[in-house]
């Protein structure tokens, strides 16, 4: 019979984000009732929050109008799928197994594309270029919810979880809050999304990705015969100590 050192040993030799969720009905229930809530406030959000946005924007002058820029241009949706697909290459490179790679860009983009189907459907207009003392160019698609926004958390959850049993856990964990809070500012400063964008958005990706992970990781790679567990693969990333 295990012991419980026995368990935790095992549980040492998986790659954060490949641990079970014990609960995964939970982790899709809370997912679809946060979906649908947000989507049901975004139909009536209308342009509550210009004021805010307007007070946002006014900040966008010299170097922290550039910053804000540069960020917003970084985690577009071309860099942010090269970032992505960066990060899980050294994420395989450093496991020396590609399931926590996949585990890590799946979970990601099963929390953020479905963002792009829900912004078509509430289809919640920008703020008003003309309205604002620094418009952003005018983008072409709804706002609700922020694309960015949603990347950028769901990057951060995924890869702490990725790094959950290793010493940059703590590191990954507050680097990542100060990203989140940089994007959330940045998306909100250019004004190319009203402040309620931005923090719907923060809800989506943190009550989403647990469900995502569950679908692909738990669920889906099982089923695929070269992602099945075997042994000796999933060395964790922890350094040595």
């Amino acid at each position: 019979m295990s012991t419980e050192p026995d368990r935790r040993r095992r549980r040492a030799d998986v790659v954060g984000i490949l641990e079970p969720n014990p609960y995964p009905l939970v982790a899709i229930t809370v997912a679809v009732a946060t979906v649908i809530v947000l989507a049901v406030v975004g139909f009536f959000l209308g342009t509550v929050d210009i004021g805010l946005a307007k007070a946002f924007n006014s900040l966008h002058v010299g170097a922290l109008g550039a910053v804000t820029t540069a960020v917003y241009h970084v985690i577009s949706p071309v860099p942010a799928i090269a970032i992505t697909f960066v990060v899980a290459g050294i994420i395989w490179w450093r496991a020396r197994d590609l399931r926590p790679a996949l585990g890590f860009g799946m979970t990601i983009a099963i929390t953020w594309l479905p963002s792009a189907v829900v912004k078509e459907i509430v289809h919640r207009a920008r703020p008003d270029v003309a309205l604002l003392p620094h418009p952003f160019p005018v983008q072409p698609d709804p706002g609700y919810p922020s694309g960015h926004t949603v990347y950028i958390t769901a990057f951060v959850i995924a890869l702490v979880w990725v790094v959950r049993e290793t010493r940059w856990h703590q590191v990954a964990r507050v680097v990542g809050v100060v990203a989140i809070v940089v994007v959330f500012l940045s998306v909100s400063i250019d004004a190319v999304h009203y402040p309620t964008d931005a923090a719907a958005s923060i809800l989506w990706a943190i009550a989403v990705a647990p469900a995502a992970r569950v679908v692909w990781v738990d669920w889906a790679m099982p089923r695929i015969p070269f992602l099945r567990p075997r042994d000796g693969a999933a060395v964790p990333l922890r350094a040595h100590r």
